[in-house]
C-alpha cells in the first residue's frame, strides 16, 4: 500500500480539529436576541475563538469578557480576551474570575448571558471562597493534577473550593437567561464536568469531594479541608429556580470529530475503526492496551484486517509517583505503546492533545511506529528510564518524533490514531 503514514495521521487529526471548529458550531446554535442586554462571558483553551467566532455570527449589539490562557489569541473586536494560566493557576485568572462575576451582576430577566465554554477552564478560572487564598486553590490544582483521579472527579473537588465554578456563575447572572455554548473536553460530554460547570450545575456534593480526597488520597491544605467540611462549600443544586429557562448546548465534542477523521480515512482508502470517544485510565496503560490491539492486528490481521487505522479519544490521566520531567499524558500514552510495539513493522501510531498543547511543552503529541524505541535510543536515551519519570517529551524530543502543530483554537480532547499496514 503506496501510503505515506505521517502526513495520512496528521491529515486525520486537522480533520478532527476542524470538525470541533467553533464558527461553524456557534452559528447552529444561536439563541433568540433579548429585549435588553447580551453579555457574553466565558473560558477555556477555545475561548478567544469561540469569542471571535460568535462576534461575526450574532447580528446586534453585545459586551463582555472571556478568558483564554497566556499566549497567542483570537483577534476579537467587541468581547474584550483577559490571559491566565494553564494548567496552574496564577493571580491572572483570580482577577478574570472577579470580573466575569462583576460582568453578570445586577442583570434582569430580560438580558441574556452567553457562556462559551471550553475544556481548560477549570484552571484558568480561580475564585477561592472567603477563607481561602489563591495559593490554596493552587495546591488544590497541582494535588489534583498528581492524583491520577479521572476528569470528572477532579471536577467535582474544584467546583467546592470556589465561587465562580458548579454553577455559580449562572446563579449570579439570575434572574438573566443563560445560553452555554459548550466545546466538550470530557468523556461522555456531561456539560457540568466541561471546566468545572460555571454555568453548569449538577448534584454533586462537598461529601462527594471529600470522598474523592480520600480515595485518590489527596493532601490538601489544612484550611481547604475545613472548608470541605464546613457546610459553607455546597454549590447550587440543578433544582434551583435560578437555573429555569436556562439552555446549554454541546456544540463539539470527541465524538464528532472521531467520526470526521473515520471520514477522511475513507476518503485516502483507509478503513477507521473507532475503540471509543471516552477511553480512561492511567496512560501508560492504556498506551499498552492500544498496543496490544496494534500488534494483534498487524502479526496476525486480528481482530482488524489491515489495512486498518484505528481511533480513539477521551482523557487518560497520568499519576505523578516521583520526580517528574517534561511530557503530557498523550506523550506518555505514545511512549508505553512504543515500548511494546518495539520491533514489530507496520504500525505507525499518532498520540495529541486537540488543543495542539500537550502537558507543558509546545508539542501536541508525538509519533511513534517499530523503530521509535531503537532511535530514541541511537539518540543516548533510555526509552524506560524517561516513562518511569514522566519524561516523554524529551524521550521523543531525541528521536525527532515531536508534533508540533500549535495551538488549534478548540479542544476536545485526546486523539489517538494507529494506522497498520
Amino acid at each position: 500500500m503506496l501510503l505515506a503514514p505521517r502526513p495520512f495521521l496528521v491529515s486525520l487529526f486537522e480533520a478532527a480539529v476542524t470538525a470541533a471548529d467553533p464558527l461553524a458550531a456557534i452559528r447552529a446554535h444561536l439563541p433568540e436576541p433579548p429585549k435588553g442586554r447580551t453579555i457574553v462571558v466565558g473560558a477555556g483553551k477555545a475561548a478567544s475563538q469561540m469569542a471571535a467566532a460568535f462576534e461575526s455570527a450574532w447580528d446586534g449589539p453585545l459586551e463582555g469578557a472571556v478568558v483564554a490562557r497566556h499566549g497567542p489569541v483570537a483577534e476579537t473586536r467587541r468581547i474584550r480576551v483577559l490571559q491566565s494560566a494553564h494548567p496552574v493557576p496564577d493571580e491572572a485568572g483570580l482577577a478574570a474570575s472577579t470580573e466575569l462575576l462583576r460582568l453578570v451582576e445586577g442583570l434582569t430577566e430580560d438580558d441574556l448571558v452567553i457562556a462559551l465554554v471550553s475544556g481548560g477552564g477549570s484552571s484558568l478560572l480561580p475564585a477561592p471562597p472567603e477563607g481561602l487564598t489563591l495559593e490554596d486553590e493552587i495546591a488544590v490544582n497541582r494535588a489534583l493534577l498528581a492524583s491520577g483521579a479521572p476528569i470528572s472527579a477532579m471536577n467535582v473537588v474544584r467546583k467546592h473550593v470556589s465561587r465562580i465554578k458548579g454553577g455559580r456563575l449562572a446563579f449570579a447572572a439570575a434572574p438573566a437567561r443563560v445560553v452555554s455554548l459548550i466545546v466538550s473536553d470530557v468523556p461522555g460530554d456531561n456539560p457540568a464536568f466541561v471546566a468545572s460547570g460555571p454555568t453548569i450545575p449538577d448534584s454533586s456534593t462537598a461529601e462527594d469531594a471529600l470522598a474523592i480526597v480520600a480515595r485518590y488520597g489527596m493532601e490538601l491544605p489544612a484550611a481547604v479541608m475545613r472548608h470541605l467540611k464546613s457546610g459553607q462549600a455546597g454549590a447550587p443544586l440543578p433544582d434551583h429556580p435560578a437555573f429555569e429557562n436556562h439552555v446549554r448546548h454541546v456544540i463539539a465534542s470527541a465524538s464528532v470529530s472521531l467520526e470526521a477523521a473515520a471520514a477522511k480515512a475513507r476518503e485516502l482508502g483507509v478503513e477507521p475503526v473507532i475503540l471509543s470517544d471516552a477511553i480512561e485510565g492511567e496512560a501508560r496503560d492504556i498506551g499498552r492496551m492500544h498496543a496490544a490491539i496494534a500488534r494483534e492486528t498487524a502479526l496476525r490481521n486480528r481482530p482488524f484486517s489491515k489495512p486498518v487505522v484505528i481511533l480513539s479519544g477521551g482523557e487518560t490521566t497520568v499519576t505523578i509517583t516521583n520526580t517528574y520531567g517534561k511530557g503530557g499524558r498523550n506523550s506518555e500514552f505514545l511512549l508505553s505503546l512504543a515500548l511494546d510495539i518495539d520491533g514489530v513493522a507496520g504500525i505507525h501510531a499518532l498520540a495529541a492533545d486537540t488543543d495542539g498543547i500537550d502537558g507543558s511543552e509546545d508539542n501536541a503529541g508525538a509519533f511513534a511506529d517499530g523503530g521509535t524505541v531503537a532511535a530514541i535510543r541511537a539518540a543516548g536515551a533510555d526509552p524506560r528510564d524517561h516513562l518511569a519519570r514522566h519524561d516523554a517529551w524529551s524521550a521523543f524530543r531525541a528521536s525527532g518524533d515531536l508534533f508540533v502543530p500549535g495551538p488549534t483554537g478548540t479542544n476536545v480532547n485526546d486523539f489517538r490514531a494507529m494506522l497498520i499496514v
